[in-house]
């Protein structure tokens, strides 16, 4: 076999992979990334990237539907499914193109192939050996699929394959009410799809703040909504749950499992070399190390964070520890975005978990009606801003959104928690006026008042 020798070999061409490959590339590092599907990982092509683009699609139509109450008629707006797909497939294709270019630019060769590990130090991958002193596994995750009877039948999909279906089902029931759930249940509902989804726990978005996970619920009027509720069967146009002890049954055109997600980690030669793994992820440090010394694991693998930044985040922490410049992951200022309509963006504590760690806080929210920009450009919508703030130092410990725009406006307080702001540094933070950022300072104020 040939063997070829490099500074650093990433497995896994995610959002994580590519962006450790880059950062060593930039450094001047001999890479090499290697993937068996396409560039880009689920991120691009399976997940955060198509789904975001229907969604888009989606907002569009809705838009249209009720452009009257600012002045703009729109006669006969449809949802043209095909058409929608086509630009999916194509801004896929475009972003694709992007990640090889920059890939070229910072001298990573990129191979495609299912890569093994041989020993701490060699992958191989069609046949040939690569080895060097640093590998960096970043192979992602996949849908659970649950051993619920009948879900092995056609019509039951996961979050992969319902992105590329040719017709819009009648009725779409979503077994889950997690950031997936909600998100497809979003999209499917706002382009006249019946949907129903299911949840076993007591509420929808169990990691967001639970004020606003129920306004995201009560506010998605076209989406059945069953929380407390356990999944029996699916046959083949119906699912039966379970509710206090009772059964119903819902009329099912199709299913979408979107309970969740598992790590990639069969496969990959793990038990060869002694990387400690098990079913919940590869296990490591804050420096992204595992138990074997050059090995490192990034992104949806190891389960620390499964969101696309995060991977991006771990594997620049990756690099500068393998080349010299000390980093660690920190996990306490990532945030969290759902693309519904609206949208809910959170960073930092929610008032359970500040409770749970046992911080005394202090909590104000106001309502996104309450300000300008907002209410000129949202007719007849809602939305919320809180804050959570530590009661003894009056650090910020978290901000949660939900509006128009969320997902745009969380960046700025993620920054700031990081560098643990205090209220009154906040405050002295000029915001631009009118623009809907500008709520921010005024929810903080409410602390003082």
């Amino acid at each position: 076999m040939s063997e070829n020798t490099y500074d650093l070999i990433v497995i896994g061409a995610g959002p994580g992979g590519y962006i450790a490959a880059e950062r060593a590339g930039a450094k001047g590092k001999k890479a090499v990334l290697i993937e068996k599907e396409h560039l880009g990982g689920v991120c691009l092509n399976r997940g955060c990237i198509p789904s975001k683009t229907l969604l888009y699609s989606a907002k569009l139509f809705t838009q249209a539907q009720h452009s009257q109450a600012y002045g703009v008629y729109v006669e006969n707006p449809y949802f043209d499914l095909g058409q929608a797909m086509a630009r999916k497939q194509k801004t896929i294709a475009t972003l694709r193109r992007g990640i090889a270019f920059q890939m070229k630019r910072h001298h990573v060769e990129v191979v495609q192939g299912e890569a093994t590990l041989v020993d701490r130090h060699t992958v191989q991958v069609n046949g040939s050996l690569y080895r060097a002193d640093n590998i960096i596994i970043a192979t992602g995750s996949s849908p659970i699929q649950p051993p619920i009877p009948g879900s092995d039948q056609p019509h039951v999909l996961t979050s992969d394959q319902i992105l590329d279906i040719d017709a819009l089902p009648e009725s779409l029931v979503i077994i889950g009410g997690g950031v997936i759930g909600c998100e497809f249940a979003s999209f499917f509902s706002s382009v006249g799809v019946k949907v129903a989804v299911i949840e076993m726990l007591p509420e929808i978005l169990s990691m967001m703040d639970a004020e606003l996970a129920a306004m995201l619920r009560k506010s998605m009027k076209g989406v059945d909504f069953h929380i407390g509720c356990k999944v029996q069967c699916i046959s083949a146009d119906s699912v039966t749950y379970d509710q206090d002890g009772k059964q119903h049954t819902i009329a099912a055109d199709k299913v979408l499992m979107a309970i969740g997600r598992k790590p990639n980690v069969a496969g990959l030669g793990l038990e060869k070399v002694g990387v400690d793994f098990d079913q919940r992820g590869i296990k490591v440090n804050d420096k992204l190390q595992t138990n074997i010394p050059g090995i490192y694991a990034i992104g949806d693998v190891n389960t620390k964070s499964m969101l696309a930044h995060a991977a991006s985040r771990m594997g620049e922490v990756a690099v500068n520890n393998m080349f010299g410049r000390p980093d660690v992951m920190r996990y306490q200022a990532i945030p969290w975005v759902v693309y519904t309509m609206p949208e809910i963006a959170s960073v930092g504590l929610t008032e359970t978990q500040a409770a749970a760690q046992g911080i005394a806080t202090q909590t104000a929210s106001l309502p996104m009606t309450a300000n300008g920009r907002f209410l000129a450009e949202n007719e007849g919508k809602r939305g919320l801003w809180k804050v959570i703030v530590d009661a003894q130092t009056q650090a910020l410990l978290g901000v949660h959104i939900i509006g128009a725009a969320a997902s745009e406006l969380i960046y700025g307080a993620a920054a700031m928690i990081e560098d643990e702001f205090r209220v009154q540094d906040i405050e002295e933070v000029v915001f631009p006026h009118p623009t809907v950022s500008e709520l921010f300072k005024d929810t903080l104020f409410e602390i003082h008042i």
